[in-house]
């Protein structure tokens, strides 16, 4: 395992470096460590660390939402309260429609299992957008309107919206019908989980307040406070439907609503871990792209993702309609948008795992959306907030 790990962290260094130095995100270099090293490549990672690469990816996309929650004022986003909730589910609800009508006169499959497909592939990746969204309000691109706040929860509230669809037609799909109730937990959950880390927030600064602690400590108490939240999500899904992920990032919130001081002390620590939970969560989403598989994906499937993207860049621009955003602003948020990589490793095999005739198509389609769009989102975003997004060197 010590020798899979240094493999990982060295070739993914030396790959990230290399794209960065011809100009592409870096995050390209570290899933094609993934590639090269995982059990479609080299397999020269140890079977030990594939059996906890779920875990270990769920714990770098805490990491990542705890410092977007560090860096999420609630009072913005209340401000930008109606446009951030359409985000979360309209570009994904049109990008599901447009895969289930596309999708059986494309391969010939039923339209639930299109809407699967659709479930699978619609969810947006907050491990490629939320980084990036931290660094445009670090250096004030599109403050004014508070466009990264805006992209940044709707981002995370998507996938909650997708993952909770993607369990309801897998179960109509083994027979166990459609239940109404399926779908009320979506509200349910979002309203709990952000109630929830709002509370824990309260209380952690109480008790951060009174105890005397190493910011360090406090760091590994919110870490592990995380964990519980999002393990909470999988223990409770009978008793009360519960967003851990969405737990996590207000959490983070409410600190820095309720302690400023502290949430910016510990920014900083959150990024120092970030870098190699980075690594990490990229070159595992690397070792779950089966270039043979991605070899199977014919042309009809790269028309079926340019399809199902086209109509999620129409679900953005209507989620943006009659907004103070700019024309060009609006086309980042599409562009910001459209990155998909972490839900798609996460769940894109079960389909094929579960024996389900149209596994294999749409594992070849998942594994197709990370290969194309999550570097079109990141060069996207990365090549165009200049451009698009205002600074306040701007009008000065």
């Amino acid at each position: 395992m010590l020798l899979s790990l240094a493999l990982i962290f060295i070739l993914g260094l030396i790959l990230s470096g290399l794209f960065h130095r011809i100009r592409l995100p870096g995050l390209l270099g570290m899933m094609m460590t993934g590639i090269i090293l995982g059990p479609f490549g080299l397999n020269a990672i140890s079977s030990d660390i594939m059996h906890l690469s779920a875990d270990l990816r769920e714990i770098a996309l805490i990491v990542i939402l705890l410092r977007a929650g560090l860096s999420l004022d609630l009072d913005d986003l209340k401000i930008v309260g109606r446009p951030a909730v359409l985000l979360s589910f309209l570009p994904a609800t049109l990008e599901m429609l447009a895969i289930i009508i596309l999708a059986p006169w494309l391969f010939g499959i039923g339209y639930l299992e299109a809407a699967l497909m659709g479930s699978v592939v619609a969810a947006v990746s907050p491990a490629v957008v939320v980084p990036r969204m931290i660094s445009l309000m670090e250096y004030g691109y599109g403050q004014d309107k508070r466009i990264p706040t805006l992209i940044m929860a709707g981002s995370s509230l998507d996938d909650v919206y997708v993952i909770v669809w993607f369990s309801v037609f897998l179960g109509m799909l083994q027979g166990q019908g459609f239940e109404a109730a399926q779908w009320l937990r979506v509200p349910f959950a979002i309203v709990f989980g952000f109630l929830a880390g709002l509370v824990i927030s309260r209380w952690l600064i109480a008790f951060f307040q009174r105890i005397h602690i190493r910011d360090t400590v406090k760091v590994l108490i919110l870490l592990s406070i995380s964990f519980v939240l999002v393990s909470l999500e999988d223990l409770l899904p009978s008793v009360i439907p519960f967003s851990g992920l969405l737990a996590v990032m207000t959490l983070g919130g409410g600190i820095l609503k309720y302690y400023p001081i502290l949430a910016k002390r510990i920014m900083g620590k959150f990024g120092k871990i970030w870098v190699a939970a980075e690594i990490l969560l990229f070159v595992l989403v690397g070792t779950a792209v089966n270039l043979s598989v991605l070899a199977e994906a014919s042309m009809l499937s790269l028309v079926l993702l340019l399809g199902a993207l086209s109509f999620r860049i129409i679900g953005v621009f209507l989620s943006l309609y009659k907004t103070a955003l700019l024309p060009k602003e609006k086309l980042f948020c599409a562009i910001a948008y459209l990155p998909k990589a972490t839900v798609q490793a996460a769940i894109g095999t079960i389909p094929l795992t579960l024996g389900l005739a149209s596994g294999q198509i749409i594992l070849s389609v998942a594994v197709l959306s990370i290969m194309v769009a999550a570097p079109l989102g990141a060069i996207g975003i990365d090549k165009t907030f200049e451009h698009l997004l205002s600074h306040p060197q701007d009008s000065a």
